[in-house]
């Protein structure tokens, strides 16, 4: 079935050669058509992470696609085209998507067609116009904690809570009945991981000993697992905290990986999407309240400043508004 507003071209932010964030232009492409096994999601909002700074730059292109390349690796909207193998959502459903295989192009356009497996219906509780900057952070967070495997009650200790995949993990974790330590970035960190459920929250600036002090009067048996969006020298002094045991989960793309040391196991981990992750995903997150953080919003012309953005810190995600 297909939505009879479908125009023919559409805009989109592409780029003809990799390189810097001013490879990346407007340009009007062709609206993709819908596969047997694919929807046409008419935009509304794109994330924007580091994995797309990673295809703009020739490290992650999706197989198949060919310039121009319209990068965009999750995002939400409407459903307006539905392939004929395709059963499961319909014209006129708002959904999320999480892509890395997207031969056809991704979310940085007015239009994208999708495989229906990476795709789900927004669940309740996250808004609309925020959705398009949680799909690969929430998966990826849940894989790392389905690395972990923690049974309810056990202290899990998440290091880079405030950011765009910890600040979810934050919230994931709790609806699993962890005890959680949120590691955050500053006093603006700490407060956002508090307000997300955080049972200890503090400062990875703040003074090491002071920190792991803290850490170990709430856990006096030591952390049973921890959680790294980010590596170096404060992981390291972290991992001091671990029971005999006690895992290291970071996502593949953590410079530098955390080191191994008696008595821990590290493991790498990456994001799934398929229909069986979404429904845990959706399950998880229509529990209760659920937060996406958008630091900053861009209109889909400023992509430019988007990607110098990533450049910097900031708490949470980035977002272009496409619609």
């Amino acid at each position: 079935m297909v939505d009879a507003d479908v125009p023919e071209r559409m805009q989109a932010a592409a780029l003809d050669e990799f390189g810097g964030p001013e490879v990346i232009t407007l340009r009007k492409l062709p609206v993709p058509e819908a596969a047997a096994d694919e929807v046409l999601i008419k935009v509304l909002s794109a994330g924007v992470g580091v994995w797309d700074v990673y295809e703009r730059q020739g490290m992650l292109v999706p197989e198949g696609a060919e310039f121009p390349i319209v990068p965009g690796s999750d995002g939400a909207g409407t459903v307006i085209a539905v392939g004929s193998q395709v059963t499961d959502l319909a014209v006129g459903d708002l959904v999320y998507a999480a892509a890395t295989s997207r031969p056809k192009g991704g979310f940085y356009a007015e239009y994208a067609a999708v495989k229906a497996e990476y795709v789900a219906k927004l669940p309740d509780g996250v808004p609309a116009e925020h959705a398009g900057a949680m799909p690969t952070d929430a998966l990826t967070a849940l894989a790392g904690l389905d690395t972990l495997s923690l049974p309810p009650g056990a202290w899990l200790l998440i290091f880079g809570a405030s950011g765009g995949q910890g600040h979810l993990a934050v919230q994931l974790a709790k609806r699993q009945g962890l005890n959680v330590i949120a590691v955050a970035s500053g006093s603006d960190g700490v407060a956002l991981v508090t307000r997300l459920g955080a049972d200890v929250s503090l400062d990875g600036h703040a003074d090491a000993d002071e920190v792991l002090a803290t850490i170990r009067d709430a856990a006096p048996e030591g952390v049973d697992g921890i959680l790294a969006m980010a590596g170096g020298k404060t992981l390291d002094r972290l991992t001091e905290t671990l029971s005999d045991g006690g895992v290291v989960a970071y996502a593949h793309g953590v410079r530098p990986e955390p080191r191994e040391r008696s008595g821990v196991s590290v493991r790498a981990y990456d994001g799934v999407a398929n229909r069986g992750q979404l429904q845990r995903l959706n399950e998880l997150i229509e529990a209760g309240p659920f937060v996406v953080h958008v630091a900053e919003t861009f209109p889909l012309g400023k992509v430019r400043e988007a990607h110098k953005r990533l450049e910097s810190s900031y708490l949470g995600k980035l977002l272009l508004t496409i619609a």
